[in-house]
C-alpha cells in the first residue's frame, strides 16, 4: 500500500502543482473563461488516463502466461525509464517551479491567447496520469494483494488534489525540494524493486537466462507479515532472490540514490557570475 501511495501521491501533486499554480494565476487575472477551459482539459486528460490503464490491465489478462511475463517485462522497464525521468527532472527544477510556471502564463496572456495555458494543464495531467497508469500496473504485477495497493494508490491522488486545491486558493505552502527529494528516495526503491522483478519476469518469459539463489531471505520475507510488506512491497526484494535480481537492484539503486541524496547546487544570483575572482596582480 506505501509504493502506490507515494506514486498516487507523488505523480498526482506534479500534475495539482502546475495545474493549481495555472488556475491561481488566471483566477488572479480575472481569466475565468479560460479557467474553465483549464478545468475541461484536466476533465479530458484524466478520462484518456483511465481509459488507457482499463485498456494496458484488459491487455495483460487476456494473454498467455508466457506473453503475460513478456509484457509484465516491457511495462515494469517502461515504468522504471518513467520514475527514473521523473525524480531526476524535480529534482533540477522544483525549487523555481512556481516561479517558471507564472513566467510563462504571464507569457501567454500578454500575447492573447490563453490556448498554451489550457494546454499546459492539459499536457501535465495527461503526462503524470500515463506515468501513473504504467507504473501502478507494474507494481500491481508484482503485488499479491492489488485491492489493497488499489486503495493507497486513490489515498494518495485524493491528497495531492487536496494539496493542489489549497495552494489554488492560496492557503498552502510547502517546501517543494524537501517534499520531491523525500519522495524521491522512496520511488528510486520502488523502482529498484521494479527492475529486480523485471529480471524475474524476463526470465520467466524466455528472455534470459537466471543464474543460481542469491540468498535465502524466508526468514525475513513471510507472507502476511509487516516485514514483508516492507521488504517485498515496497523495496521488492523476494524471499528468494537471484544473483541477477540482486545485481539488477544494486546497480540501479545505488547510483540513483547518490544523485537523489546529493546536495543541490543552488544557481547564482542575477548578475553574479559563477566564475572564479581573477587573482589580483602583483604590486
Amino acid at each position: 500500500m506505501l509504493p502506490t501511495f507515494v506514486i498516487g501521491l507523488r505523480e498526482g501533486l506534479e500534475a495539482a502543482l502546475i495545474v493549481g499554480i495555472i488556475a491561481s494565476f488566471l483566477a488572479q487575472q480575472g481569466r475565468r473563461d479560460a479557467l474553465r477551459k483549464v478545468w475541461l482539459g484536466v476533465g479530458i486528460a484524466v478520462a484518456i488516463c483511465v481509459a488507457v490503464a482499463v485498456a494496458l490491465q484488459m491487455l495483460s489478462s487476456d494473454l498467455p502466461t508466457r506473453q503475460q511475463e513478456q509484457l509484465e517485462t516491457v511495462v515494469g522497464l517502461i515504468a522504471v525509464v518513467m520514475v527514473s525521468y521523473m525524480v531526476l527532472w524535480m529534482r533540477r527544477h522544483s525549487r523555481d517551479l512556481r516561479k517558471d510556471l507564472e513566467g510563462a502564463a504571464s507569457r501567454a496572456l500578454t500575447e492573447g491567447s490563453a490556448t498554451a495555458l489550457v494546454a499546459m494543464a492539459f499536457l501535465a495531467v495527461l503526462r503524470e496520469g500515463f506515468e501513473t497508469s504504467v507504473f501502478l500496473l507494474a507494481t500491481f504485477n508484482e503485488s499479491s494483494n492489488p485491492a489493497y495497493g488499489g486503495t493507497g494508490a486513490v489515498l494518495g491522488i485524493l491528497v495531492a488534489v487536496v494539496v493542489g486545491y489549497g495552494i489554488y486558493r492560496g492557503g498552502v505552502r510547502i517546501n517543494l525540494s524537501r517534499f520531491f527529494r523525500a519522495t524521491g528516495i522512496v520511488l528510486v526503491l520502488v523502482a529498484a524493486g521494479l527492475v529486480a522483478t523485471a529480471l524475474k519476469t524476463a526470465y520467466e518469459g524466455g528472455w534470459i537466462a537466471t543464474e543460481s539463489q542469491a540468498f535465502d531471505l524466508s526468514w525475513l520475507v513471510r507472507p502476511g507479515t509487516p516485514t514483508s510488506s516492507v521488504v517485498t512491497g515496497v523495496l521488492g526484494i523476494q524471499a528468494f532472490p537471484s544473483w541477477t535480481e540482486v545485481t539488477g537492484w544494486l546497480v540501479y539503486a545505488i547510483p540513483m540514490l547518490v544523485v537523489v541524496l546529493w546536495p543541490a547546487r543552488r544557481k547564482a544570483p542575477a548578475g553574479q557570475s559563477a566564475a572564479r575572482p581573477t587573482p589580483a596582480k602583483a604590486g
